[in-house]
């Protein structure tokens, strides 16, 4: 049996930012969030430039039955292609090196997601009131993490725990972790940037998350608890309900917010 997404998306540069770097998109197809990186306004350039791609990808989706492709296959040649146009951009205006991105895409097919990941944005799915991340992030803290030389509690508190060991940036080989996620009716999808994570523990994301009525009230409260913790960076989230076909409204959005601006759109 298949289901269908009802979205909400949001975006806030965060009570310390003049700009917002991050990009985003839903659809009834496709989640994505990408957090750019490089200075000055090339991670708002890097993160839109990921999300135009997907964007392609998720427009040629919906010429096609997804049940019947290779869904792994597509979310990761959306994001190679992604990492190409880095590659065109840098070549056409050298100021535009060091810019890079992470991104996290969720490709729906009805029954689940074929998931993309770089760097540290999130993906996390509240099922039967328990909050599970998806992804794995690309820190150095993380990968202390790994080896057993810090705790996760010591990991949240360090002071480069936002350091990337792997980004999208133009001229890095291409190495996203794919995989895919089987999703039930009643699933709960957050994609989001650091912006929430680093400020906001997983408890009080679940808390969130398992109260809030609908996607764009769980968007509006995670936004609110990272503003309220006086977050150093944007904060951007992305909120899936998984629900039965034919009671979710058929809405998409993309996300490319700049200086000043925040961003809320939902589909209920």
């Amino acid at each position: 049996m298949t289901h269908s997404l009802r979205v909400a998306i949001g975006s806030d540069p965060g009570p310390s930012r003049a700009e917002n770097e991050d990009s985003a998109l839903v659809s009834p197809r496709l989640l994505a969030v990408a957090d750019g990186m490089g200075g000055h306004v090339y991670g708002e350039v890097a993160s839109a430039a990921v999300i135009d791609a997907l964007a392609a990808l998720d427009t040629w989706a919906t010429t096609v039955d997804l049940r019947e492709r290779d869904t792994l296959a597509l979310v990761r040649d959306g994001v190679a292609e992604a990492a190409r146009r880095l590659d065109v951009m840098t070549e056409t205006d050298p100021e535009l090196r060091g810019m890079g991105t992470t991104v996290t895409a969720l490709l729906w097919d009805g029954t689940g997601f074929a998931v993309a990941h770089v760097g540290d944005s999130r993906a996390y799915v509240l099922r039967d009131g328990r909050l599970r991340q998806l992804t794995h992030d690309h820190t150095m803290v993380q990968s202390l993490v790994d080896a057993g030389r810090i705790t996760a509690e010591e990991a949240e508190r360090h002071p480069r725990r936002s350091v990337l060991m792997r980004t999208l940036q133009a001229g890095n080989t291409f190495e996203p972790d794919l995989f895919r996620v089987e999703a039930q009716l009643g699933d709960r999808v957050l994609v989001c940037s650091d912006g929430l994570t680093d400020v906001v523990g997983d408890s009080a994301v679940r808390d969130a998350l398992a109260s809030a009525g609908g996607p764009d009230d769980a968007v509006h409260w995670l936004i609110t608890l990272a503003v309220r913790a006086g977050g150093p960076d944007n904060i951007t989230c992305v909120v899936a309900d998984v629900v039965s076909d034919g009671t979710a409204r058929a809405d998409s959005g993309q996300l490319t917010v700049g200086a000043h601006r925040a961003f809320h759109s939902s589909s209920r």
